[in-house]
């Protein structure tokens, strides 16, 4: 054979070789698209974890934009729309766009739209109907309230649901916190219920000159029903509006192991009638059930733990129950919504850095989901099947920027650049995440652990997702260079 013939046939088998050596990279990079992710690479979609099924339906998530740890502090809030298969549908940057300082509650309407409530600068309280297909207000209204984490539209969407927290009137010496009912048509207060009317400070381990309740939850759950969470109290109630009586308590203050500050719980109703709640335990780390099948709904020792899901959970806030059983929970410490079966598998998983809030499914809802004990599912489990990204700093750092850089569509959104930007000074703890701040600069506070903390991720990536196909293709063309240009093969 010539040696013309030979060193283009070594090329041939050269390039074949570098080829055959970058296919498995190409293969992974392939594969985070599909179902389920692989937590060491950053992939075209590095905020997806596992999916094992798709979602029936599109999640929207309430992202705070709170980071812990060396390389922490504030960062813009934001809504994320994900899809079915963990794909981004649209970013609504709500901190960028409204002046949101910490984004809270967000619930489903009937016409396909989301109401939001957050905070904004200035210690104010702005709750809007948005459109998640247009990606713009319908309406909106400001409440002179610091700090609101939930308003609730009620009465065909006549009036507006309002647990007030942090509402110390120095002056009168006295703590205003409460629920009300504000009155679109009027534009007045149509009804209030003041804590300090039905519990004694005295009885009480909190601060009654600061953030006495910490009421961050109310819901109408019947006529004149409203069930609202005073977290400080380690408590769950529901006040009936026309006799302004708890008609329903559930846990007592101080006794954490029943409830451990929590947040969000929901109503729901087993087939034979017992009332049940689903709370996210949040201090406790874990996700609660409890029935009452005896009709003593405010003694405490009526009520039974029929269903638990614990395991590896970072202060969840917030649990749905979907109408096909799983659960949906917002496992905010650890930047991530997850759906389990019933007995703690994850089936979808999606990571929106940083620190999540709240999330529901469209158009499902968040309620009317059976109870575990119709479903002869009760116990207690752990979380499993999981990618465990937040334990990968670059992956959620790649997420991150991902999520940063789309703004409205995203199939037609225009890219804003990197709103991460330079986190603000501080806070090193849980509590200062749920502080309204004026200039978005973080106060310190006490009571975080070193698990809750995200240590810094190094040097950024750029646009998330096209650093490895970057690399692969790059890799590709220099090898087949190299290889005809030397006649000889390298095996790595």
């Amino acid at each position: 054979m010539h040696d013309t013939s030979r060193r283009w046939l070594a090329a041939a088998l050269a390039l074949a070789c570098c080829l055959a050596t970058a296919a498995p990279l190409v293969a992974a990079s392939n594969a985070t698209s599909g179902a389920g992710q692989n937590a060491t690479d950053t992939g075209p979609d590095p905020c997806a974890g596992t999916i094992a099924s798709p979602a029936n339906g599109t999640t929207v998530i309430s992202v705070q934009g709170f980071r812990f740890g060396k390389n922490g502090g504030k960062r813009p809030a934001k809504l994320v729309g994900v899809g079915p298969g963990g794909e981004v549908e649209w970013v609504h940057q709500n901190g960028e766009k409204y002046d949101v300082v910490w984004g809270y509650d967000v619930d489903p309407m009937a016409n396909g739209n989301l109401f939001v409530t957050a905070t904004v600068k200035g210690h104010e309280t702005l709750v809007y109907e948005f459109d998640p297909q247009t990606q713009e207000r319908v309406w909106s209204k400001t409440f002179d309230e610091a700090d609101t984490h939930d308003a609730d539209l009620i009465n065909n969407g006549t009036a507006i649901l309002v647990a007030n927290m942090r509402n110390y009137n120095e002056s009168a010496g006295r703590n205003d916190d409460r629920i009300f009912v504000y009155n679109r048509t009027t534009d007045e207060i149509a009804w209030e219920w003041r804590f300090a009317d039905h519990y004694d400070p005295e009885n009480l381990e909190e601060n009654y000159t600061d953030d006495w309740t910490h009421v961050n939850d109310v819901d109408k759950i019947g006529e004149g029903l409203y069930l609202a969470s005073p977290r400080n109290f380690d408590q769950a109630i529901v006040v009936n509006r026309s006799t302004n009586e708890i008609a329903m308590k559930l846990g007592e203050d101080g006794k954490k192991d029943i409830l451990n500050e929590q947040h969000n719980p929901d109503y729901l109703e087993s087939r034979n009638g017992t009332p049940t709640l689903l709370v996210g335990d949040s201090e406790n780390d874990r996700i609660v059930e409890y029935a009452n099948p005896d009709g003593d709904l405010t003694n405490g020792t009526g009520w039974n733990r029929t269903w638990t899901l614990t395991g590896d959970l970072s202060w969840p806030r917030d649990a749905d129950r979907l109408p096909s059983g799983n659960t949906l929970v917002t496992d905010s410490s650890n930047h991530r919504v997850i759906e389990v079966t019933p007995r703690g598998k994850v089936v979808w998983e999606f990571y929106a850095p940083w620190l999540v809030y709240d999330a529901t499914r469209l158009p499902a809802g968040e309620h009317g989901g059976p109870t575990m004990t119709d479903l002869n599912a009760t116990g207690t489990y752990e979380v499993h099947g999981g990618a465990d990204v937040h334990r990968n700093a670059t992956r959620l750092e790649a997420c991150h920027e991902l999520l940063a850089n789309v703004s409205g569509l995203a199939d037609g959104g225009s890219a804003i650049g990197t709103t991460g930007g330079e986190p603000t000074d501080g806070a090193t703890a849980e509590e200062t995440t749920e502080r309204a701040m004026e200039d978005e600069t973080s106060r310190s506070a006490a009571g975080e652990t070193d698990d809750e903390r995200v240590e810094p991720a190094g040097a950024r990536t750029g646009v998330a997702g096209f650093g490895l196909l970057a690399g692969v293709a790059g890799l590709l063309a220099g090898l087949a260079l190299l290889c005809v240009g030397s006649g000889t093969s390298r095996r790595r």
